[in-house]
């Protein structure tokens, strides 16, 4: 993972052009669209549109991002923490710690 100062400089104190700021940021925050792509990848067949709900698949939506990325990285570590952990934990395996951001950016943004 990437630290910036409050001045744009990596930790080895490198200055980083602009893009590679603002990539390193969405890293951290997470990019709403890029989150709505992926959920509409993996998700919304069972979280239903904008993660409202679907069935016994909870609603996801506006949660915190702290919230949201907590319980995928413990579902992509394995650890069950549910009635549909198993399947959660298939489904956040692959996730990059940079989706799991995307994830809960557009999770706490969404409003369809």
């Amino acid at each position: 993972m990437l630290l910036l100062g409050s001045v744009g400089y990596a930790i080895g104190g490198e200055k980083l052009t602009e893009n590679a700021a603002s990539t390193a940021e969405d890293a951290l925050t997470g990019n709403v669209e890029a989150g709505e792509e992926r959920y509409k990848k993996s998700c919304i067949n069972c979280h239903g549109a904008a993660g409202k709900g679907v069935a016994s698949y909870p609603k996801i939506s506006g949660q915190e991002i702290s919230y949201t990325k907590s319980k995928l990285e413990t579902y992509r570590d394995g650890i069950k923490i549910g009635p549909n952990s198993s399947l959660m934990i298939m489904m956040a395996k692959p996730l990059t710690d940079e989706e799991i951001a995307d994830l809960a950016a557009y999770l706490k943004e969404a409003t369809i």
